[in-house]
């Protein structure tokens, strides 16, 4: 069987980049709602529960809400490579 290519769905998601619990985690933690688990203060991240578990958000990490419900982070470079603004 060989490889055969396909294109991602477009679709819209809905995302908030997380810069830092001081400047904008109660606005993540609103954002995330009861997938927020914690926030981790000496290193400036946040813990989200994932399916596959809880994740770490890092400052500059892309924070989105999947098609399903879900919530996962992304790092930046990916963000940008994969998703584009909505006018």
């Amino acid at each position: 069987m060989t490889a055969s290519q396909y294109r991602k769905k477009p679709v819209v998601i809905e995302a908030v980049q997380y810069l830092g619990y001081d400047t904008n985690g109660e606005e993540c933690e609103l954002f995330i709602g009861d997938s927020f688990e914690s926030h981790i203060p000496t290193q400036d991240k946040i813990e989200i529960r994932t399916l596959e578990g809880p994740i770490t958000a890092s400052k500059g990490d892309w924070i989105i809400k999947g098609v399903q419900g879900e919530f996962y982070p992304c790092k930046p470079d990916i963000f940008e490579a994969t998703y584009e603004a909505v006018p």
